[in-house]
């Protein structure tokens, strides 16, 4: 399917150059006398690299790409190796570390999100923005520690490392963003 640069928005994904790539942003500059230049932030789906690219011309024209994303679930972790299984078919398939990238941080058994298909190739894994963690290493908060703003490392359970308040103990579970791996609240 081809679309236009009005038809553009962020998250679709388009073909440039053989490779899928996810809009990340976009803007159209118009100068007097001349055409348009399109600028475009592109995320390449099969390398995490961010890319800017420029247009110019009238009736730009993108290829979609075609990429599906099927719910999944998480099943287990085994020699570098994420074992994943589809919600609807109950496929099962293993994905490497490589295309699993930063999502690592923040999966845990039966943990539900989207792995995302390019043809039958799968190229990238999509959690929710949140996802909740249990704590399992931070120093004590101290009676009087509470001042506005502070805050204490802490490891979840996947081993990521996020500030959190003071009154977070070991045990206890946050919800951490997935975008920026920080936390939000306690649960």
């Amino acid at each position: 399917m081809v679309i236009g640069f009005g038809d553009l928005h962020k998250g679709i994904t388009i073909e440039l150059d053989g490779a899928p790539y996810k809009v990340e942003d976009y803007y159209q500059q118009k100068m007097q006398q001349r055409a348009p230049t399109y600028h475009i932030k592109l995320r390449n789906l099969l390398t995490g690299q961010l890319l800017d690219r420029s247009f110019s011309g009238y009736g730009m024209k993108f290829d979609r790409a075609d990429v599906e994303n099927r719910n999944s679930q998480f099943l287990y972790e085994e020699e570098g190796l994420y074992h994943f299984m589809d919600s609807s078919s109950f496929d099962q398939y293993e994905l490497d570390e490589a295309v699993v990238g930063d999502a690592v941080n923040y999966l845990t058994d039966q943990q539900e999100g989207e792995v995302v298909f390019w043809g039958e190739r799968p190229i990238a894994v999509e959690l929710p923005t949140t996802v909740n963690l249990a704590v399992t290493e931070t120093p004590p908060g101290y009676k009087g520690d509470t001042a506005s703003g502070s805050g204490k490392p802490a490891t979840v359970e996947t081993g990521l490392a996020v500030n959190v308040p003071m009154f977070i103990n070991i045990g206890d579970k946050i919800k951490v963003d997935t975008r920026t791996g920080g936390y939000v609240e306690r649960v």
